[in-house]
């Protein structure tokens, strides 16, 4: 799925790095004075764009940002009509999408750690036969998409599973199975190209290596220790606490721009969209299939980036990373399950990812103090940009405004309200 950028961002299942790697516009590097009117104000700037993203569009926004400095300070707009389906809280349940590839690579590192698999084992190792080219295609490959690997959601096979039609449970084995399935874009090793058939293919290394689920890796490894009570892996459409209800437009609403074959989302019909937060997340698997609220993932980057869950060695293969674009070899770079990128605020650790419903983007600063996260209740904007103009522009200026936020700075000037 395609990308939606501020900073080289990428978001949904898509490329990361579509965009050109610059700083926001006129992004200011003075730090910001711990007033607590300059922070009302900052918060202020945050709830005018959020509610621009609004007009523009999207049935919903969240936004929170913790400095370091205090109480982090925490946004929810929402459009009348889907306000008053369900009024939205930071401590909803939010399907994460590619951000599931953030914790997926912390659990390989954790294996790792223990001397239970190697970055550099060959995936033939684990999945003897099930991939061309496997015994020249490592771990450390799939994880920092550098295996040359086909991109599974781009099968047609997928398509009612991601239009909610088809709710059945999919396997790491059945995706990776529908990724391998096409021709290799590239030899092993020579080239970077984001396909979520990599970590299909680790998740079904994670479960061969340690005979578990992945639900119950996530709940055992990262979850119950950090404390993170709404993050889970959802093997199916079932939610286990209040969440946020995600929309896309309906058939009528859906613009021009839009591709027939993505134009009808399974749902329950709500003024002009269909609530598609019924739907299984099940065929994003270890690409794309964890739950969580904004809360919980600022406490994993934290946990993640501080080393409370991986060695220092472990956390240093984490933010070894490999250029995104062949031009830009000092820009931005994807590490294993995560990016980075230098901005006019600051270097940015982030993932961002998209399922229908549900976008979102989280970033932390390389000391794990601070984090950010902006959450839309809405996904198809991001996969066709061109045909939702209006969302498109109105998005980027909040992920920079939130970006800068977090490092104490003001806004851009292409962010600013006032």
């Amino acid at each position: 799925m395609s990308a939606l950028t501020v900073v080289c961002l990428g978001v949904g299942f898509g490329q990361p790095g579509q965009a050109v790697a610059q700083s926001p516009a006129g992004a200011v590097t003075a730090p910001v004075h711990d007033g607590s009117g300059t922070r009302a104000q900052q918060r202020d700037q945050l709830v005018q764009l959020a509610r621009k993203l609004v007009a523009a569009g999207a049935p919903g926004v969240m936004v929170r940002v913790d400095d370091g400095r205090g109480k982090p300070v925490e946004v929810a707009e929402q459009a009348p009509w889907a306000r008053s389906e369900h009024p939205l809280r930071l401590s909803d349940e939010f399907r994460m999408g590619s951000n599931t590839k953030t914790m997926m690579a912390t659990l390989v590192l954790q294996l790792t750690a223990e001397g239970k698999l190697a970055l550099n084992d060959p995936v033939d190792k684990w999945l003897p036969g099930q991939v061309p080219d496997g015994h020249a295609i490592t771990l450390r490959m799939l994880l920092n998409h550098t295996s040359g690997l086909h991109d599974y959601t781009e099968d047609p096979v997928l398509l009612p599973s991601i239009l909610g039609t088809d709710q059945r449970r999919w396997t790491s084995e059945e995706l990776l199975a529908v990724g391998v399935r096409h021709d290799p874009l590239f030899a092993p090793g020579t080239k970077w190209s984001y396909s979520n058939t990599n970590y299909a293919a680790v998740g079904a290394v994670l479960e061969k290596v340690t005979g578990k689920t992945l639900a119950e890796l996530v709940r055992d490894r990262i979850a119950r220790p950090l404390g993170l009570k709404h993050t889970y892996y959802a093997e199916d459409s079932a939610w286990r606490g209040p969440h946020a209800r995600g929309y896309e437009p309906d058939a009528v609403h859906m613009p021009p721009g839009v591709p027939a074959e993505f134009r009808h989302y399974a749902g329950a019909p709500r003024a002009g969209h269909v609530d598609v937060s019924a739907n299984s997340p099940s065929w994003g698997g270890a690409a794309g299939a964890v739950v969580s609220t904004a809360r919980d993932w600022d406490r994993f980057y934290t946990a993640l980036m501080t080393g409370k869950l991986l060695p220092a060695a472990q956390l240093a293969q984490l933010r070894t990373t490999v250029p995104v674009s062949p031009d830009e070899p000092k820009g931005p770079g994807y590490g294993l399950g995560i990016q980075t990128v230098t901005t006019g605020c600051g270097t940015v650790w982030f993932h961002d990812g998209g399922i229908p419903g549900y976008l979102s983007t989280h970033f932390t600063d390389p000391t794990g103090k601070r984090t950010a996260s902006v959450l839309i209740s809405t996904e198809a904007f991001a996969e066709f940009p061109d045909a939702f103009p209006d969302l498109t522009q109105a998005a980027k200026p909040l992920q920079s405004a939130t970006l800068c936020a977090m490092f104490g700075k003001p806004a851009p000037e292409a962010a600013r309200t006032d």
